[in-house]
């Protein structure tokens, strides 16, 4: 509790909900369960996507409409700044009306988004579509690791919450694959809005799969909505030879919500026992954010420093190029997920994602040393290359994977979209940060200033990771697993 504040604290599971969440957590992983966990994560595919499309887009829109680079750069802003706008507000939508719910609501606003952006007639009604796909994107967020950390049996409950984000690249890579497809075979000014426009297809078939989706039995149950509970149990083990995985008599008895109970509010996040669990899930997370998308400003200057020439080169021909430089990124950023399911299980989170954050210090202080020296032009690119692949291997084996997992497990079922909100909230604002400000920075610093700035950033990760996972530990155990 909060001095001064009547803050609930999430009531204890009455021995009928112990019953009923062993009965959900022991559940074999049945057919049906990934395809469950498919139809939750596709808002990540969407947030993947969305971003690389917006990238590659922006040349062709820019030609399009002539846009200023102080209206491209809000472009970018509006898409970050939805997302944090969403992703604070998603996970108490998420919490007060249900996971289910959540996911609709998002998808429609995504839809709306997307649609308004590759329909827009000029570049601020572009700005305005994309701030509202953020909008949307950022409700997925907390509201989709809650899913599926609530309906995973416990034995693979983290490396399920880490194959959810790891859809982020897979989206990631089919944006960039699409727009090579694209801009090979069409070669139109209006290109971009395809390219916007597939995101709209994607959010609307995703919405149509999602309204068939059962709510998450553990939310229901923590409200007290037992037999619904039951039945969308039995939904997520449908095709299974079971009688009855849970007593109903004996649930439908316990944990409903008391009469006139209050729902746990946001300041229980900041309350003693769950402070530094909020802390740990918020601030790695949005330093990840920052050097993320930092970095990402200086894709195009790493991918010319290959000698892709790319000033030589047609407008046309040099938009095919971005795309697949971008596929090529991606696909690193790909592997890094791969590993992440392999090492998070078997390591930890916590020394899994301060270990991604050396890595990315690392990868950080190749790329600066590579500005900075003259060891002749062979062993620069080496340095150059080597450098990017360690950062994106390091960051998504690591704290892009490893920062959405902590914040849908070190919240109980009544504060699990909240804190998750709350931290995907703090991530999307230093996404802003590292959108806006990372320019102003290379203008008065240079790029080798931006780099030592990245490096701090990356060791104030793991610094922070190290630092709180210890006072959280002191609070009560963190589940690793």
């Amino acid at each position: 509790m909060i001095s001064g504040q009547s803050s609930p604290q999430p009531a204890a599971p009455s021995d009928g909900k112990l019953a009923f969440y062993k009965a959900l957590d022991a559940a074999p992983m049945y057919p049906i369960r990934y395809f469950h966990w498919l139809v939750a994560s596709t808002g990540l595919i969407i947030d993947g996507f969305s971003v690389v499309a917006l990238g590659l887009a922006l040349p062709l829109l820019q030609r399009h409409f002539g846009s200023s680079a102080l209206e491209l750069g809000l472009i970018g802003a509006a898409l970050m700044t939805g997302a944090m706008i969403g992703a604070l507000g998603g996970g108490v939508l998420a919490d007060r009306f249900g996971r289910r719910r959540a996911f609709q609501i998002d998808m429609l606003i995504a839809i709306a988004g997307a649609a308004l952006t590759a329909l827009a007639p000029t570049t601020w009604v572009v700005i305005l579509g994309q701030l509202v796909l953020g909008i949307g994107i950022g409700i997925d967020f907390p509201t989709s690791g809650s899913y599926v950390a609530e309906i995973m049996p416990t034995r693979l409950r983290s490396r399920m919450v880490v194959a959810t984000i790891a859809m982020q690249a897979v989206g990631m890579v089919a944006a960039a694959l699409f727009a090579i497809t694209l801009l090979d075979l069409h070669r139109a000014q209006g290109d971009w809005r395809l390219l916007i426009g597939a995101v709209c297809v994607i959010a609307a078939v995703a919405f149509a799969f999602r309204l068939r989706l059962p709510e998450s039995p553990r939310w229901l149950a923590e409200n007290g909505r037992i037999p619904e509970a039951v039945a969308d149990l039995r939904k997520i083990l449908r095709g299974a030879a079971i009688a009855d995985p849970v007593d109903t008599a004996d649930t439908s008895r316990a944990g409903r919500a008391a009469p006139g109970a209050k729902p746990v509010s946001y300041a229980t996040l900041f309350s003693p026992q769950y402070r530094y669990r909020t802390l740990l899930a918020a601030v790695p997370w949005a330093l990840m954010d920052i050097a993320t998308y930092g970095v990402g400003l200086f894709t195009p200057i790493i991918l010319s420093s290959l000698h892709l020439e790319r000033g030589k080169l047609g407008p046309w021909t040099a938009d095919l190029v971005d795309a697949q430089g971008m596929a090529v990124v991606d696909t690193f950023l790909l592997l890094g997920f791969l590993l992440s399911l392999i090492l998070v299980p078997r390591v930890g989170r916590v020394r899994m994602q301060i270990i991604g954050f050396g890595g990315m210090a690392v990868g950080m202080t190749m790329l600066l040393l590579a500005s900075l020296g003259d060891a002749g032009p062979g062993m620069h690119l080496w340095a150059i290359a080597a450098g990017f692949i360690l950062f994106n291997l390091a960051m998504n084996a690591g704290p892009n994977a490893t920062t959405f997992t902590f914040a849908p497990t070190l919240f109980p079922t009544a504060l699990r979209g909240s804190g998750a909100g709350l931290a995907a909230g703090c991530a999307k604002a230093g996404a802003i940060f590292g959108t806006l400000f990372v320019p102003l920075l290379k203008t008065h610093w240079g790029t080798a200033g931006v780099l030592a700035v990245m490096i701090v950033v990356s060791v104030l990760g793991a610094l922070a990771t190290a630092t709180l996972s210890h006072a959280a530990n002191k609070e009560g155990e963190l589940n690793e697993t």
